[in-house]
């Protein structure tokens, strides 16, 4: 940690998941003061969300793949020096110049519930944010019981619970056999695997597969966990309907507010992800797990102005260059920030990111040309590849919107329906997102816009493309209280590291 109080860290990383965790550790093994924050009050991320000691769980580690080397990353961070800071939600970074570049602005407790302001200056930066599901609405995805794919995961890792005890999962890539698999080993009934895509487009890069053979080991896991549960998979199809209540409510219609999940009607698609007619099928259900893909999480990097690419399945993702850093100087990123890819990526990244970062605030260049660092990058260069072949295999296809009725809710938290939404394209003259959010008020609950952003973006644009790159000056919410508290002293890093 810094020498005093008033010094900034060396390196300020956001987000304690795979990526961070290992970034924290490599820039702290060269002797770099580095503070270590995340919203949540353990490390691990969502991939290695675990349950609170409360709840007694015997192996923990037994929802997890490759614990092994996220148990090595935690004992090493607790050796390294690095400052772990908890609960602290960063919802802005602002550029300062000088030595101090960074400050890293945070707010403390549960949800930033607390509101106490916490200001974090630092020499260079670290975004390891992670990502978010992205969703394409339905009608009644809005029910009681229906649930993000991830979502499902979490519960069962964080909480010890199932969203129900007969549940489709449906969506698009391969997170949605990873969550099949682990809610049938806790003893819930999987009527089904819906996948929108299907798997035959990863034979269109036959190289990406050879070169990571642990992707295959990892799908015939899981596959072979569903065979033995009796599971059905289903390709180029998805759940176009949920039904609640007496599960009579006519198709294409939502059903009752207060109406929990009692069926879905799963739809063949064609190659453009349109519903084949005369091809619905109704499978009965209490729960339905639901995404399809994730979402780089880079509102903090785009904010700061990085530059950001468009990823094969219409995600947006930061632009890297060999040693992870962003078109800004003196921001890195790792992770899922730069195309999603899972925790293997994501550690060799971080590690990178680490002795970059070192490199450069040591004036030691040598070290990026170390034989550790060239077989990281060759590692990361082929996970990478991967990782642009298993977006490609699962993009959403531009037909997707026929799903939606006029009566369907797009933006669940302001209530914004699909018609509305069409009207302001048709009759108002909304061309994009931002357009549409002013006449609509789509995207501005609670969420902002995570849950709809790429839908609203994707019904204005009218390509079928769910996208979304709007800049925000906050990347969470914030009370009022804690930007009036920004001219006193509050935030300053001694209280920071209470």
């Amino acid at each position: 940690m810094p020498a005093s109080p008033s010094e900034p860290y060396d390196l300020a990383v956001i987000g304690a998941g795979c990526a961070g965790l290992a970034g924290a550790v490599a820039a702290a093994a060269h002797g770099l003061s580095v503070a270590l924050l995340d919203a949540s009050n353990t490390v691990g991320g969502q991939f290695y969300r675990t349950p609170d000691p409360a709840l007694g769980a015997a192996r923990p580690e037994a929802l997890h793949h490759d614990w092994r080397a996220f148990a090595e990353l935690r004992r090493r961070l607790e050796h390294s020096g690095a400052v772990h800071l908890p609960g602290h939600h960063v919802w802005a970074v602002t550029d300062g110049g000088g030595d101090a570049r960074w400050t890293v602005h945070a707010v403390t407790g549960a949800d930033g519930t607390d509101g106490r302001p916490v200001r974090i200056p630092a020499r260079a930066l670290l975004v390891a944010t992670g990502a978010y599901e992205r969703q394409l609405p339905f009608p009644g995805w809005t029910l009681p019981g229906v649930v993000g794919a991830g979502g499902a995961q979490a519960m069962l890792k964080s909480g010890l619970v199932l969203p129900g005890s007969r549940v489709v999962v449906a969506g698009s890539g391969p997170l949605l056999l990873a969550v099949a698999s682990s809610l049938t080993a806790a003893g819930a009934r999987v009527p089904a695997v819906v996948e929108a895509s299907g798997y035959l487009r990863y034979a269109r890069h036959p190289r990406a597969l050879a070169v990571n053979p642990h992707k295959a080991a990892e799908a015939v896991i899981h596959g072979s966990a569903l065979l033995r549960h009796g599971v059905r998979l289903r390709t180029r199809s998805a759940v176009t309907a949920v039904h609640g209540g007496d599960g009579a409510s006519p198709a294409g219609t939502e059903p009752a507010a207060g109406a929990r999940v009692t069926a879905v009607t799963v739809s063949r698609l064609d190659a453009d992800w349109r519903p084949v007619p005369g091809t619905d099928r109704r499978i009965p259900c209490d729960a339905l797990a639901v995404g399809h893909g994730l979402a780089p999480q880079i509102e903090l990097a785009v904010e700061l102005g990085c530059a950001t690419r468009r990823t094969p399945d219409a995600t947006a993702a930061l632009v890297l260059d060999d040693h992870q850093e962003t078109s800004v100087p003196g921001v890195w990123a790792a992770g899922e920030t730069g195309g999603v890819g899972g925790a293997r990526l994501a550690r060799a990244e971080g590690e990178l990111a680490g002795i970059a970062v070192a490199a450069r605030l040591l004036g030691r260049p040598a070290l990026t040309g170390a034989p550790r660092v060239r077989r990281l990058r060759r590692h990361r260069d082929r996970m990478r590849a991967f990782a642009d072949a298993m977006a490609a295999a699962h993009a959403p296809g531009p037909g997707w919107p026929g799903w939606l009725t006029d009566d369907t809710d797009v933006c669940r938290c302001e209530e914004v329906t699909a018609g509305r939404i069409r009207e302001a394209v048709t009759g108002l003259g909304a061309r994009d997102a931002r357009s549409a959010k002013l006449l609509t008020r789509a995207g501005m609950g609670w969420c902002q816009g995570r849950m709809c952003g790429a839908a609203v973006a994707c019904l204005t644009a009218g390509d079928g493309v769910p996208t979304s790159t709007e800049r925000r000056p906050f990347s969470v919410p914030v009370p009022l209280g804690a930007l009036g508290a920004l001219d006193d002293d509050s935030g300053d890093p001694a209280e920071a590291g209470d």
